[in-house]
């Protein structure tokens, strides 16, 4: 029997994942833990471990894995930049490439709605019985153009959202998908000129060395005055002192945020009763043109679904036959 450690456990892993062992019979130990250097001991004993986006498999965690005969580490997620794939030794790494581009596009069109129609601030305004329009003007969609950043699944199911708007599409992507771009009628342009031109930029490109704090002081800088950014991929595409700085100034109009540069050690958790807090997340959440989620996304039952039954499948085409379509090279 194959035995998994299970790291970063919340309840509803556990309902999924319990669903759909009933067809693989692993032996799975959930751990509310977090992999890193500190946790890794947890792990003696397993033949894999299965993680999220926040666990910590740097080189000292693979070394100490290796020592224990870790033969896999399983994603439940699409990104794979929190494993150092340089040194992982005899052990395999798989993911779960899609999941549901939809869950995440949708949510970035609804933190967008969100921020535009200024729908949170009109909430507590009418649930206090104030129905005043003053602080509530927004602005058509239709016509504007929309910067997207990373053209994969994800991007291209929020580019089609975005076409059923009216809106026009600019796309920047290291690897452009030119039949996408014929059948889906948006323009791939360099990195500057999508900053100047959108109205709009959500990102949805993976976090690569080439991507990380893609919008920083100098790409703020290009950016129309009252330009709206939306990021539900990773939180280090943003150095947040930057994008802070520039908020300051009064320059962006809005900012939708599903993931944070330091959410580690903040976000999928109850942090309400707690006195640790983080300085710049802090300031974020005071802003009142910066909507922020907890990385919340991907949560919907048809991805929970899809993440359990691949990750399944993935463990059981690597212990079956030492390969698998998801495994990351």
């Amino acid at each position: 029997m194959i035995k998994i450690a299970f790291f970063d456990t919340k309840d509803y892993d556990t309902e999924f994942f319990e669903e759909y062992n009933k067809n693989y019979n692993y032996e799975i130990t959930y751990f509310e833990s977090k992999l890193n250097a500190e946790t890794a001991q947890l792990a003696k004993g397993f033949d894999a471990v299965c993680i999220f986006v926040n666990d910590v498999v740097d080189k000292t965690v693979l070394e100490k894995l290796n020592e224990y005969g870790i033969k896999l580490i399983a994603l439940r997620c699409a990104g794979f930049n929190n494993v150092d794939l340089e040194n992982l030794g005899n052990i395999k790494v798989v993911r779960v490439p899609q999941y549901s581009p939809y869950a995440v596009a949708e949510h970035a069109t609804a933190l967008l709605l969100n921020i535009n129609r200024k729908i949170y601030k009109s909430y507590q305004r009418v649930k206090k019985y104030n129905f005043s329009l003053d602080g509530l003007l927004g602005f058509d969609l239709h016509n504007k153009t929309i910067g997207v950043v990373g053209t994969g699944r994800i991007g291209k199911a929020f580019i089609e959202i975005m076409k059923g708007f009216g809106t026009k599409i600019i796309a920047y992507d290291l690897f452009k998908d030119e039949k996408a771009s014929q059948e889906l009628g948006f323009e791939y342009v360099e990195f500057d000129e999508l900053c100047q031109k959108s109205d709009i930029i959500s990102l949805h490109c993976p976090l690569t060395p080439e991507t990380t704090h893609i919008i920083n002081k100098n790409s703020l800088s290009e950016m129309k005055p009252n330009v709206i950014i939306i990021n539900c991929s990773r939180g280090n595409l943003i150095c947040t002192d930057d994008l802070i700085d520039a908020l300051s100034t009064g320059k962006i109009g809005g900012v939708g945020l599903d993931v944070y540069e330091n959410e580690s050690d903040f976000f999928l958790k109850d942090m309400s009763n707690s006195y640790e807090r983080d300085k710049n997340l802090s300031l974020l959440i005071s802003m009142p043109n910066v909507l922020i989620t907890s990385h919340q996304a991907f949560f919907t039952s048809e991805a929970l679904n899809k993440i359990a039954s691949d990750t399944c499948q993935n463990i059981a085409d690597i212990f079956a036959s030492g390969t698998c379509i998801n495994e990351v090279k």
